[in-house]
C-alpha cells in the first residue's frame, strides 16, 4: 500500500490513522458505513472510509448534512480509544477538531478556529462538522467513530445555510476530495499520538488558544432569551466556562446557542 505523504505526515513512522483508506462511491452516511463494519467484527482501529456523495449524511443532535455529490468531503475513522477512559472522551473530541484545524487552517488562514465543542469555523462561518459515535459495552469503550464532514467544494449555498462556508469559495480553488481526506487522516495521526502520550493539558490549552470567541463578549440564546456573555475556560470534560454580568457559568453542549450575524 502507498502511504500519502501529506501535510502533517511523520515519515519515520507508518501510519495509523487511514491504513487501510476506503473510497466509496456513494453511501448514505459514512459513519453509518464504518459503524456497521465496527459492528460486524471485521475492521482494524484507523480504518477510514472517505466518500464525495452522502445520501443522508449526518450532523449533531440529529440533523442532516446534505450537499450535492463533490461538495462535502466526508471522512469516517474507526477508532479503539486504548487507554482514554470514558471520563476523558471530550479529549478526543477535541484532539479530532485541533487535527481538522491543523489542515483547514493552512489552507484557508489564520481566520479559522474551533466552535465549541468541534466545529470548525472560517470567520463567523461554519465549515466543517465533527460527529463521534461510540460503541460501549457494559464499561469498555470499543471503538469511536469519528466523522468528519468539510463543505469542499461548494459554490453556494441555500439561504437557510447563510452561516455556512466551503474552502472553494475561500480559496477560489477546486479541491479533490481523496487527497485531502489522506491529508486529514495523517494530521489525526498525529494529533491521536499526542493524546495516547497523554500530553491532556497541552491538548486543552491548544484548543482553547483555537477557540471561536474565547475571552470576546458575544451574544448567545438560552431557553428563548438571548444575552451577552463571554467564553472564558473550557473544561477537560468539555463543559464550557462563560461569564455573564461578572458571574461565572457553566454550559454543557447543547444548552445555549451561538448567535450569528
Amino acid at each position: 500500500m502507498n502511504y500519502f505523504a501529506g501535510l502533517c505526515t511523520d515519515l519515520k513512522r507508518i501510519q495509523v490513522i487511514g491504513h487501510p483508506f476506503y473510497i466509496l462511491e456513494k453511501t448514505d452516511s459514512t459513519n453509518n458505513y464504518a459503524m456497521a463494519q465496527v459492528n460486524s467484527g471485521e475492521v482494524t482501529s484507523g480504518s477510514a472510509w472517505f466518500t464525495g456523495y452522502q445520501t443522508a449524511g449526518k450532523g449533531t443532535r440529529g440533523k442532516k448534512w446534505l450537499a450535492e455529490p463533490g461538495d462535502v468531503s466526508a471522512l469516517s475513522v474507526a477508532l479503539q480509544p486504548a487507554a482514554l477512559p470514558l471520563s476523558r472522551q471530550f479529549l478526543l473530541s477535541a484532539v479530532a477538531a485541533l487535527a481538522t484545524y491543523d489542515l483547514f487552517s493552512t489552507y484557508a488562514g489564520d481566520e479559522t478556529t474551533i466552535k465549541w465543542p468541534n466545529d470548525i469555523y472560517w470567520r463567523d462561518r461554519k465549515a466543517v462538522g465533527i460527529l463521534i459515535e461510540n460503541v460501549i459495552r457494559g464499561t469498555i469503550w470499543q471503538y469511536a467513530i469519528i466523522g468528519i464532514g468539510v463543505n469542499l467544494n461548494q459554490a453556494k449555498f441555500p439561504e437557510e445555510l447563510k452561516h455556512a462556508v466551503s474552502l472553494r469559495q475561500i480559496t477560489g480553488k477546486t479541491w479533490e476530495g481523496p487527497a485531502f481526506a489522506k491529508e486529514l487522516c495523517a494530521c489525526l495521526d498525529k494529533r491521536i499520538k499526542q493524546l495516547e502520550a497523554g500530553n491532556y493539558a497541552a491538548i486543552m490549552e491548544e484548543y482553547k488558544s483555537r477557540l471561536f470567541r474565547i475571552n470576546i463578549p458575544a451574544s448567545y440564546r438560552k431557553d428563548g432569551v438571548a444575552f451577552t456573555g463571554t467564553i472564558t475556560d473550557i473544561l477537560e470534560t468539555g463543559v464550557l466556562v462563560m461569564e455573564i454580568d461578572n458571574v461565572r457559568h457553566e454550559f454543557s453542549f447543547g444548552e445555549i446557542e451561538f448567535i450569528l450575524s
